[in-house]
């Protein structure tokens, strides 16, 4: 079906220009002022709302194969769709992780039949596995990146022996994203803090995960990456500190090394445990309000490249646990949209900013092939978002398969509307057209 939607504020390459945009094919067809053809095509009436490129989220955690009772591809991208993400990329931590081309491919079959967004799996990595990971060499257009986890989260795929890391620095020619905790640092901070109080609390997990542990990882991945010319992307900054190792001086298309922010380390604080407690346990930790006030900073100056979600559902009863047994992780991909948004009626970021830091930058940064933009010749992924409708989470509208958020209850003063991902109008209003599934994400890489 081809659409023309009318009389829309389209938000793109940081501007807000009013007009039409039609799509026909799959793709963007046509923008302009006052579009009309002379064929049959279906028309909506976008005054007053806003049009976006659809997100593309560079790190979720969709728990399949293996961990289905937590969440499926199904449910997380359907999820997803309705938070306006067109697109994601999913980690390797499954069971088993995606340690081979054979198990990564079978993620991509998964994907093929059950997604509703867009879709790319990183290769996951191990002390053991660089010469398989190197053969995705190969796969360089295929495959969104490499992911090394620098620290230990949840499905404890801790890469820490200096060969391994030196061998994929030194040779993938594939994006390394990179979770950046160091484990020495931890171990250390929990037997300190474990001897002063036995029964720890959730309030205990950043002086246990604290500023100092992301810091020494991080610039340990930065070393290795200037060492070697590497194509790095660490994600879910969460401190101050770590700020120094990026730079807003070049442009965005000329860095090798880039960083993330995510929605809940801009939107919780340390004071949360109090109220939320294992609910916002996750890794790295939520930690004290200047270091929020500072990934703010970092993100509106340019330091920070990209805004994700980081989404990673537990069941309920897994959270619900003591604090040394409860898992880490907060489901979010459904919300990430409308929490910026949030911000947006507040002040602190407009508009154009989210258009560019969830949906541009991500595609920028990956060398994503026609997506992330509204431009002509590009597939048509785009969010139709109402910022005069507010919107309240509860458990009747949360589509995540866990069924709860660690926002329940919060109002949003914006509804996200519609999502159209490769032209097909996915989403309506809160209702799924589920007859066309998402494609293959294919990226531009010399």
């Amino acid at each position: 079906m081809d659409y023309i939607i009318k009389d829309v504020q389209i938000v793109n390459e940081n501007a807000i220009i009013p007009g039409d945009v039609l799509i026909k094919n799959g793709r963007i067809e046509k923008i302009s002022k006052n579009i009309s053809v002379p064929y049959r095509v279906t028309e909506l009436n976008a005054k007053g709302e806003f049009l976006l490129p659809g997100l593309i989220d560079d790190q979720v955690h969709f728990r399949e194969p293996g961990l289905t009772q937590k969440a499926t591809i199904y449910t997380e991208a359907k999820a997803a769709v309705a938070g306006g993400v067109t697109s994601f990329m999913e980690m390797p931590n499954t069971k088993p992780p995606a340690f081979t081309e054979e198990l990564l491919e079978d993620k991509y079959t998964i994907a093929s039949k059950d997604a509703l967004a867009n879709y790319s799996f990183y290769m996951g990595t191990s002390n053991d596995n660089a010469e398989e990971v190197l053969k995705m060499n190969k796969k360089k257009d295929l495959v969104c990146g490499v992911k090394i986890f620098m620290g230990s989260s949840t499905g404890n795929l801790l890469v820490d022996q200096p060969r391994a890391l030196e061998k994929i620095f030194g040779n993938s020619e594939l994006l390394i994203a990179t979770h950046c905790e160091d484990e020495t640092r931890i171990h250390e901070n929990y037997a300190r803090i474990k001897n002063s109080k036995p029964i720890l609390e959730a309030a205990d997990h950043p002086l246990i995960r604290d500023a100092e542990a992301c810091y020494l990882s991080s610039s340990k991945a930065v070393a290795y990456a200037k060492k070697y010319g590497s194509r790095l992307h660490i994600l879910h900054i969460t401190t101050e500190k770590e700020l120094d190792l990026f730079t807003n001086t070049i442009p965005r298309n000329d860095k090798k090394i880039t960083a993330e922010v995510c929605v809940h380390h801009l939107h919780f604080t340390s004071d949360d445990y109090a109220s939320l407690g294992n609910l916002i346990k996750c890794n790295p930790a939520i930690k004290a309000a200047e270091n929020k006030d500072a990934l703010w900073k970092g993100l509106l100056d340019g330091h920070l490249d990209l805004i994700a979600t980081d989404h990673a559902p537990h069941n309920w009863d897994e959270k619900n646990q003591p604090y040394e047994k409860a898992f880490a992780g907060l489901p979010l991909v459904q919300h990430g949209l409308q929490l910026m948004l949030h911000y947006v009626a507040a002040g602190k970021i407009s508009i154009e900013m989210v258009a560019d830091k969830m949906s541009h930058a991500v595609a920028d940064c990956f060398q994503i092939k026609e997506r992330g933009y509204i431009r002509e010749g590009y597939f048509a992924d785009l969010v139709l978002v109402d910022m005069h409708k507010s919107y309240t989470i509860s458990k009747e509208n949360i589509l995540y398969k866990c069924g709860w958020s660690p926002l329940e209850g919060f109002t949003f003063p914006a509804t996200i509307t519609n999502t159209f991902v490769n032209g097909n109008r996915v989403y309506e209003n809160g209702m799924f057209d589920e007859s066309h599934k998402g494609m293959r994400m294919q990226f531009e890489r010399g």
